[in-house]
């Protein structure tokens, strides 16, 4: 049984890295936009429906890498020849109306409590950078590593540049870790996927959160901490009972995993990169 919130053994001098769907947020933030998307005409109603099918095989079966490998083919198709511009503003827009709801009250608790205790809180995710940048920005996360989509002309050509997921994230932390003068073994992992196990073998304190099948069975036989996460609630409310702290406590990465094949010779992101 993992403790309570209040008992987590967070110190200054670490990081807390933080995956993002059904860790911090309830549900797909590649997903998330789907109805604003419609309404601004990049995808049709069709292609909408098909996005809620993909969330429903998400939320039933966890995000193993088939179930992320078939999102990415479904986005890549859907996002190819999207204007850059024109996602940035929509994304602006809707931020708030989006993602506020699918906030777990559980995760913007335990995050309060890394900032108070002096840790860095980062959110690394498969999501693209789109919206994990402004996301970030508005609640306060001290930095995030997301995937990079290319671009040419201001549009999205269907390739990842950057492609934030399994081993990357380990790689991406410990690049953190080393820039920052951390010590790994101090660290802490939050995530929902065995997917992220390389993450969570790469710190101190590994915790698992709402776990798919695999990542369960993986966190029994080590004796991992296992919290489950079931209260999503509106952030303005967390930030009424809360105060401004709690603006700078929640860090939460949400974006637009417009997927893909990695292109050779990726980019590599800055992991100095600051909400």
């Amino acid at each position: 049984m993992s403790p309570p919130p209040d008992e987590v053994p967070g110190r200054s001098g670490a990081a807390a890295f933080f995956d993002l769907d059904k860790t911090i947020i309830a549900g797909s933030s590649a997903l998330a936009f789907s109805r604003p998307f419609l309404q601004q005409g990049l995808i049709t109603r069709r292609s909408a429906l098909r996005s809620a099918y993909a969330q429903l095989l998400l939320l039933l079966s966890g995000a193993d890498a088939d179930t992320m490998d078939e999102l990415r083919r479904r986005l890549t198709a859907l996002c190819t020849g999207w204007d850059v511009a024109q996602v940035n503003a929509i994304v602006s827009e809707t931020l708030h109306e989006v993602v506020r709801p699918m906030v777990y009250a559980e995760a913007a608790e335990l995050i309060a409590l890394h900032r108070a205790a002096g840790d860095e809180v980062v959110v690394v995710s498969a999501s693209g950078s789109e919206v994990v940048g402004p996301i970030s920005a508005m609640v306060g996360a001290d930095r995030y590593v997301a995937t990079e989509m290319a671009v040419e002309d201001g549009r999205y050509t269907g390739e990842i540049a950057y492609y934030c997921y399994g081993e990357e994230k380990a790689a991406a932390a410990a690049a953190i870790a080393r820039e920052r003068g951390y010590r790994l073994e101090d660290c802490f992992a939050y995530t929902d996927s065995i997917t992220d196990l390389p993450l969570l073998e790469a710190v101190g304190h590994p915790v698992v959160v709402n776990p798919d099948r695999g990542l369960r069975r993986v966190a029994v036989e080590r004796g991992w901490p296992v919290r489950q996460f079931v209260a999503p609630v509106p952030l303005r409310s967390k930030l009424r009972s809360r105060g401004p702290a709690t603006v700078l406590a929640i860090g939460v990465g949400a974006a637009i995993a417009l997927g893909g094949a990695l292109v050779l010779g990726r980019r590599r992101p800055s992991f100095a990169r600051s909400a």
